[in-house]
């Protein structure tokens, strides 16, 4: 079974990455002894993914690996804040206050635009530093209450225009059928696949 190293250990991408991509073992930073912070300081979306997919690419390459990676960079985009909070969704209120952050949205959104898309670039790294990219986006609004789950993101207040609930009310099935990253990883298994 042909292996890619996913640059990230957050459980939920883990589990969603190796459902979809059933037929790679799929290894995480832990799996590979990285340990260190990476420094996500693009502009973009694409950027960030590419400066985590860079830097464990060199990282497993200087073991002596020639896996290929996946780095992934997503995040809120709202219309009426011309594309805000974007690459700052989990820093926005200043911190990586999820709580603080929902509240940061609700009070500049009233009276404004409050449709909203997440947002996720991936990119495939292979070893010869030649990559590829897709986005996967998912649609809705923004709701000034917060319904269901409140432990992850701006789930609770993102109302989805493919579920007609919120990410906080869906179960974890409902929202990875529907969500940016699938929509992204998707792309990304056909581009293996050929």
């Amino acid at each position: 079974m042909k292996k890619i190293v996913l640059a990230s250990n957050n459980i939920h991408k883990v589990k969603e990455i190796k459902e979809i991509l059933s037929d790679y073992e799929i290894l995480t930073l832990n799996d590979i002894s990285f340990y260190d912070d990476i420094v996500e300081d693009g502009d973009t979306f694409l950027d960030n993914a590419l400066i985590k997919a860079r830097t464990i690419s060199k990282y497993i390459r200087e073991l002596g690996f020639d896996y290929d990676v996946i780095a992934d960079d997503s995040g809120l985009c709202c219309k009426g804040l011309d594309g805000a909070p974007g690459v700052y969704s989990a820093r926005y209120a200043g911190n990586h206050d999820d709580s603080a952050n929902r509240k940061k949205i609700i009070h500049e959104l009233k009276g404004k635009d409050k449709t909203a898309n997440f947002v996720c670039c991936m990119v495939l790294y292979r070893p010869d530093d030649t990559y590829y990219s897709f986005e996967g986006t998912t649609s809705g609004v923004i709701i000034s209450e917060e319904r269901g789950k409140t432990d992850f993101g701006y789930d609770c207040i993102f109302l989805s225009d493919d579920l007609g609930i919120t990410f906080g009310e869906a179960s974890d099935r409902e929202k990875n059928k529907v969500s940016h990253r699938k929509r992204a990883l998707e792309k990304v298994k056909i581009k293996l696949e050929k």
